[in-house]
């Protein structure tokens, strides 16, 4: 399906907001330096303060001249309303989402705009979902949550072992696990920041609490059951591989959104689907015990979290603050592998590797967002308005992207 008509004569094919934050910083430079400030591809930046947005851009050398510069702010409803109003797709990696990002959801589901963002935050996405997906569906505005490290190599992951599944076997996996093989990374300021906003979140209100915790509540209404349980929450034997695992700190947003996929694109993986992650830790005795205390560090976090004065003196005290973030350096020498495992229902077994050669968090993550952004601007996707996941949306098309463009790689073992 072509853009509506709407979108056609927009000023911008994208615009990048909150583009003097750490990671909309490095969105911006992968944009100048892969697709430039040609005609071809129009796009401009936007952020809160003036100012340090012309200082930012000018650092890594964009010409305001050729790629225009806005003051656009969450507490200002009518300042992304125009924005969203003169662009084609609307990027945003202003979080914590669920403090600042309903606004810029609103106004471009009111312009028909689509829409992409860094979302990892469960009880949000689901607010969004349920506000504005008729809305959406009505406009044409295609809103594309979760497109940074979680959850598109997940997602994407799982769409890419389905589809080698239908083609070397003529059916699909009833069954997919990733895991974690390996990762080198710093934690995001801003995934931080979305994490103890979440936590407090549900600490205060119940309801919240459910969502997070029900493995099906980023499904369509009326489709938020299935075969899946709780998460792992505790150390566990892998039988695939034959080593302990522990949680994967991205599973709780991943796995739904693997799961929402599969309702969107109407089951084709069978209503009896069933999906999870976790973290490798090893083999034999030392890998139970690396399991068992990476589990028991995943719960010291989540414990000092819910907790008022640790949050405040302790937990925000050592880690990164939003806009923070790893040098270059770091960056570059950054890394992801994952491994997904799935099984048919007739007992076949197929395996594909998921690698990316930059930070998970910032260098990964920034060029994964710019091209789900650059994919729906300029690619022709079978899809209409409404909310979407990754691998719904842009499927093979953003597969392709990434692997060109991105330093990913979607491959069988």
């Amino acid at each position: 399906m072509a853009p509506p008509a709407a979108r056609e004569n927009r000023d911008f094919d994208v615009v990048v907001y909150g583009a003097t934050g750490f990671t909309g910083r490095l969105v911006a430079e992968y944009l100048h330096e892969r697709y430039g400030d040609t005609p071809e591809f129009r796009w401009a930046v936007a952020a809160r303060k003036p100012g340090k947005l012309r200082s930012v851009m000018s650092e890594i050398g964009v010409d305001p001249g050729r790629v225009p510069q806005f003051q656009a702010d969450s507490d200002s409803p009518s300042t992304l309303a125009e924005l969203a109003g003169r662009a084609r797709v609307m990027l945003t990696t202003v979080g914590p989402y669920a403090k600042y990002g309903s606004p810029l959801v609103e106004a471009c589901v009111r312009s028909a705009t689509d829409y992409v963002d860094l979302a990892g935050e469960v009880q949000w996405m689901r607010r969004m979902i349920d506000a504005y997906h008729e809305n959406a569906a009505a406009s044409g505005a295609r809103i594309v949550h979760a497109c940074g490290f979680d959850s598109i190599p997940s997602d994407l992951g799982v769409l890419f072992l389905q589809q080698q599944s239908l083609e070397h076997f003529g059916e699909p996996c009833k069954q997919v696990t990733l895991l974690v093989r390996a990762m080198r990374g710093g934690a995001s300021g801003g995934t931080v920041a979305s994490m103890l906003n979440a936590i407090e979140e549900a600490r205060s209100d119940r309801a919240v609490a459910r969502t997070m915790t029900d493995p099906y509540s980023l499904n369509p209404a009326g489709e938020r059951q299935g075969p899946d349980g709780r998460d792992q929450y505790g150390v566990a034997f892998s039988d695939e591989l034959g080593v302990w695992t522990a949680p994967f700190v991205m599973a709780t947003i991943n796995m739904r959104v693997v799961r929402r996929s599969n309702a969107l694109m109407g089951h084709p993986w069978g209503r009896d689907f069933r999906y999870s992650e976790a973290t490798i830790a090893g083999r034999g005795p030392a890998g139970w015990l690396k399991a068992a205390s990476m589990t028991a560090g995943l719960g010291g976090f989540v414990a000092a979290a819910s907790s008022d004065f640790l949050r405040r003196y302790l937990v925000q005290r050592l880690l990164p603050e939003p806009g923070e973030g790893p040098d270059r350096e770091a960056r570059e020498n950054g890394f992801f592998n994952m491994i997904l495992v799935g099984t048919t229902a007739s007992g076949k077994e197929l395996r594909a590797r998921v690698k990316g050669n930059r930070d998970p968090g910032y260098g990964a993550t920034s060029r994964m967002l710019a091209e789900s952004a650059v994919c729906l601007a300029a690619d022709d996707l079978e899809v209409p308005g409404g909310f979407w996941t990754p691998a719904s949306a842009l499927g093979q098309r953003l597969i392709e992207r990434l692997q060109q463009n991105a330093g990913m790689s979607f491959e069988l073992e």
